[in-house]
């Protein structure tokens, strides 16, 4: 990926926690940020913070 592209962070992702909006797995998104060389990635699930804990641990793994 161009490093200008790696500069680009997602702001708006929801996850599996937002019912019926989203169904991406946090730890599938990290992943595949890190494998993309994404320095950053924002989640913004609806009324909820339960993928939190798992978005920090998923992204201390990750890098």
């Amino acid at each position: 990926m161009p490093e200008k592209d790696r500069e680009f962070v997602h702001l708006h992702v929801h996850t599996d926690h937002s019912l019926l909006d989203g169904c991406s797995r946090v730890d599938r998104l990290c992943q595949r940020a890190s494998e993309l060389g994404m320095k950053a990635l924002s989640i913004t699930d609806h009324g909820v913070l339960y993928g939190l804990t798992s978005f920090f641990k998923q992204a201390e793994k990750h890098g």
